[in-house]
């Protein structure tokens, strides 16, 4: 309504009036703001026209921030919340940030003036400032945190156990005969990485191995695993096993090493973490962590609706852990 009350010249109370057939304004104008409007396609926020007219703010709105929405575990997660969300009379905005601080910092501010009544978030992997997320809890926001959790922050969050998900698969790794493992995980500012690498750490630790820094790479995608892999699978002394942070990277692993005409498990073994719908379409299926997406996501609303229904407390931060499971596929040897 801005664009059109500048092109004509009128203010945006006019076209407001205009629009909606006011008799206070004349016949003709209201004809030429509505011939302009048809003709660039207008259409009016519903949203916004909703919340002039809320007389109880805010409206029953969750925002919702997804780092990658074409990530099987954050599409899992996001069913999760909108299952929850929508059995209690709750709609979602969603926004994806691309793993991108700036259009994380832009997306709160959006949610904030659009009067969202809490909001879940899973942060960028590039954040390292807090401030969009410390003036939602400021402004009276509830907010909640999924998966990679602000450690800056002091609020509510929902997590899997990175560390025994991780432990439990290098632990299986170990038992089916493996000795040199190699770790592929993401950026160490992340929470769950250093979880997951900790995981990795103290299975090998327990078993008496030692760990080889020559084998921990950060690498947490396909096309950086299909880059990284021929390197590790070329030294003389090769892993004999690889533990991945995600699925995608340790699909990547194994589209690497079948191209190096090894043999996937008795040659190398290789774990994931997530259990998306792509470990079951390779060749062999894929060993990996379960983590739960959609049970995460329903942990998640449950929190931020009890926080705004006030049967949870805004001042005290809720803690849930969800268990991971280990689901043994092709990818590694049979216990002996």
């Amino acid at each position: 309504m801005k664009d059109i009350a500048t092109a004509l010249g009128v203010s945006v109370a006019t076209v407001s009036r205009a629009l909606k057939d006011s008799p206070r304004i004349s016949p003709d104008r209201r004809e030429l703001i509505k011939s302009y409007a048809r003709e660039h396609n207008f259409t009016p926020n519903l949203l916004a026209e909703s919340l002039r007219n809320s007389k109880t703010r805010p409206l029953r709105i969750i925002g919702v921030i997804i780092p990658q929405i074409n990530h099987f575990y954050f599409s899992s997660i996001l069913s999760g919340i909108e299952e929850e969300a929508s059995a209690r009379g709750y709609q979602l905005m969603v926004a994806q940030s691309d793993e991108r601080y700036e259009r994380e910092v832009r997306i709160c501010q959006s949610f904030f003036e659009n009067k969202v009544c809490g909001v879940i978030v899973s942060q960028a992997k590039d954040t390292m400032k807090y401030t969009h997320f410390q003036h939602l809890m400021d402004s009276g926001v509830p907010l909640v945190f999924y998966d990679r959790i602000c450690t800056g922050i002091n609020c509510s969050r929902v997590v899997v156990d990175d560390y025994m998900g991780a432990m439990t698969a290098v632990t299986h790794l170990i038992d089916t005969g493996c000795r040199r493992i190699a770790f592929y995980g993401s950026s160490m500012k992340l929470e769950i990485s250093k979880n997951r690498f900790n995981g990795y750490k103290d299975a090998l630790f327990r078993h008496g191995l030692q760990m080889d820094e020559q084998l921990v790479r950060i690498c947490d995608n396909r096309a950086d695993a299909e880059l990284v892999t021929p390197e590790l699978l070329e030294m003389k002394d090769r892993p004999d096993a690889f533990f991945a942070v995600n699925d995608d990277t340790a699909i990547g692993i194994l589209y690497t090493a079948k191209r190096m005409g090894l043999h996937v498990p008795d040659d190398v073994s290789i774990c994931g973490f997530t259990n998306g719908e792509r470990a079951i379409a390779c060749d062999p299926m894929l060993t990996t962590v379960e983590q739960r997406g959609r049970m995460v996501g329903k942990e998640a609303a449950n929190i931020l609706i009890g926080q705004v229904e006030g049967s949870l407390p805004m001042d005290r931060a809720e803690k849930r852990v969800v268990r991971t499971r280990l689901i043994v596929r092709g990818t590694t040897r049979k216990l002996s």
